[in-house]
């Protein structure tokens, strides 16, 4: 099984769009290739986005907006945008009922799943989008001193 990356990827996307805000780098394209991914995915990942009221977009130009301060958008906010009611970890229905573990599992992981659940929600609410783009703009300067420009408004 492979995990889905549309988290990761929306994130990615609104890290993008606010440290690129008004520029012209925006389109779903320049966006795509940071990701590494095609720009139909990118524009149905923005569409979730959008949907979920964290961005706005034009049709026809390149300047999608957060809608909210980096401040105010949390990974849980974004995790609904793209899973929406969704459980993090999904039991397995379809096991064999004549098995003392296939009859059993669901009941069993029930209780745990739901304490991951419950647990993971509340982390994700406490983590914003500013601290992402912190840490990835911590991480370029590292990495690349030159773009210290581009990221120092988000070193604070």
């Amino acid at each position: 099984m492979k995990p889905s990356n549309q988290l990761s990827d929306a994130i990615h996307i609104l890290a993008y769009i606010k440290i690129f805000e008004n520029t012209t780098e925006l389109s779903s394209e320049r966006i795509a290739q940071s990701v590494e991914t095609n720009a139909t995915n990118v524009r149905k990942i923005m569409s979730q986005l959008r949907n979920a009221q964290l961005i706005v977009t034009t049709t026809g130009r390149p300047a999608p907006k957060l809608t909210r301060s980096i401040d105010d958008i949390t990974l849980f906010d974004v995790y609904r945008a793209i899973a929406g009611s969704a459980l993090i970890l999904q039991i397995d229905q379809k096991t064999n009922p004549n098995c003392v573990v296939g009859a059993n599992i669901q009941v069993a992981l029930d209780k745990a799943y739901q304490q991951v659940q419950t647990a993971a929600m509340k982390e994700m609410q406490s983590i914003t989008l500013a601290m992402i783009i912190h840490d990835l703009s911590q991480a370029e300067i590292e990495q690349r001193s030159e773009n210290r420009a581009l990221v120092a408004p988000y070193l604070n």
